[in-house]
């Protein structure tokens, strides 16, 4: 007879998806670990300010509508929290797979030690981060991403501006502008690459989450009553500096305009942040309609890879509320697998349809908000494209013609493109599709990038940088 399996099961990232794989976890009987990199629970969706701030912040002004799932689910987290092994300001840095069917997690802690964790099982739930397709001046002080300028508005109470544009596409470009005209900033403008025919076509298959349609549709109508111009089926083409502050040039079709601001935040949707899949192994499959790679999973969140398992936005982008039952499905399924409990079948259909709802929804987005063609095809040779290693358009395309790489992977090791602190997280998206748009290849041609370690940026330990 065997004893209990001495390996943990760890959960990385404390959003949605991962506080409800750790509660049904917990369920269980298990104690999982949770590793999170912010400082307190909630994911970038229901990140919150430090204790000074959130006392003076109500969760409406913060969250929105959101407000009370945000609250339930931070309420919850309170249930569990001495039944896990929480860890906050902890970086999953490299993973890799074990001798012994184990998986290795490389860690630096809050207090920037290094640690090297075995665990059996994982559950990714890592979430995801802004898309930005760069438009020259887009490196200028006062250009944020949208995330970012969530984040100041969010955790720091702050604003990037008072009068900031926010350009691109999705439904965040218009929940950020939305949260900082609520927040006492009136937007000079939201430059949106989508027209009103093209959502108005998307709108049906929208349907399938009729509240957060109108929902949106509130947001874009308050902004407008709010007198903030709403510039849709337009791409912002350049950000210049002028001796009051910067400029948003745009065009559509044959119109085009400049919009004066403080400040511009800029994306256009999200991608998903799956280098740590990628460094365990995990297959990916190219989506033509995001024009992404994703992790593959069956419908549960298993990945091929034995131990692994993926949630949330980290595997598509589909939002917080779908983020919660891909969470709790993944978890399920992990259990099933160690032959630890077994979730119901009416729970398993409650969870499978909230899930075909939210895929539906998603592709209506995807039809709404696509990317024009000329966003990447049209590009300035002066576009820096990675801003880690200054290397532009113009580079790229003189790589491309010189050298001839077959994929994505060489022309970053003869352009340099991605090999700079964010890893190619930020650009190796632009650079593919740059890559395949310039060489006439289907847009899955380039392939994706290798993950490499360490995913996001480490401090050099205090003994060589010589600090106490």
């Amino acid at each position: 007879m065997t004893g209990p399996d001495p390996l943990p099961v760890a959960v990385i990232g404390a959003g949605p998806a991962g506080l409800r794989a750790a509660q049904r976890l917990v369920a269980a009987g298990l104690r999982p670990i949770l590793l999170d990199e912010a400082a307190a629970p909630g994911g970038q969706i229901y990140r919150r300010p430090p204790p000074p701030l959130a006392a003076l912040r109500d969760p409406a002004a913060l969250y929105g509508a959101d407000a009370g799932r945000a609250m339930a689910l931070a309420r919850m987290f309170e249930t569990i929290r001495d039944r896990v092994d929480y860890r906050p300001q902890t970086l999953v840095w490299n993973a890799a797979r074990a001798d012994g069917g184990a998986l290795s997690l490389q860690l630096r802690g809050a207090d920037g030690v290094d640690a090297d964790l075995r665990v059996r099982t994982v559950v990714l739930a890592t979430g995801a981060m802004d898309r930005v397709v760069p438009v020259p001046g887009w490196t200028r002080p006062g250009v944020f991403s949208l995330g970012g300028a969530q984040i100041m508005l969010k955790a720091q109470a702050h604003l990037i501006g008072r009068r900031p544009v926010f350009a691109g596409s999705g439904p965040l470009l218009y929940l950020v502008a939305w949260q900082y005209a609520k927040a006492g900033a009136l937007p000079a403008a939201v430059i949106d690459v989508a027209s009103f025919g093209t959502k108005m076509l998307a709108a049906p298959r929208m349907l399938a989450r009729p509240r957060l349609l109108l929902r949106g549709a509130r947001m874009a109508l308050d902004l407008r009553r709010m007198g903030v111009p709403m510039i849709e089926g337009a791409l912002a083409v350049r950000i210049e500096q002028g001796t009051e502050g910067l400029s948003v040039h745009w065009r559509a079709g044959s119109r085009g305009g400049i919009v004066g601001c403080d400040a511009v935040g800029m994306g256009h949707g999200l991608k998903p942040e799956r280098q740590l899949a990628d460094l365990l192994g995990c297959p990916v499959a190219f989506d033509p309609r995001s024009g992404q790679w994703h992790s593959t999973t069956d419908a549960e969140g298993r990945s091929p890879i034995p131990g692994v398992y993926l949630a949330g936005d980290m595997v598509r982008i589909n939002g917080a509320h779908s983020a919660e039952a891909a969470g709790e499905m993944a978890a399920s399924a992990l259990l099933r697998d160690m032959g630890l409990a077994r979730t119901s079948a009416p729970r398993r259909v409650l969870l499978r349809l909230a899930l075909a709802r939210t895929a539906a929804f998603r592709r209506g987005l995807e039809r709404a908000f696509a990317l024009p063609p000329a966003a990447i095809c049209d590009m300035p040779d002066e576009t820096v494209v990675c801003r880690c290693e200054g290397v532009s358009a113009g580079d790229l395309r003189r790589a491309l013609d010189i050298w001839g790489p077959a994929d994505l992977n060489r022309l970053k090791a003869v352009t340099r493109c991605g090999m700079g602190r964010c890893q190619g997280r930020l650009c190796g998206a632009t650079a593919g599709a740059l890559m395949a748009a310039e060489a006439g290849l289907p847009p899955d041609a380039p392939g994706p990038l290798r993950g490499q370690a360490p995913v996001k940026p480490l401090p050099l330990p205090t003994f060589l940088t010589g600090g106490a």
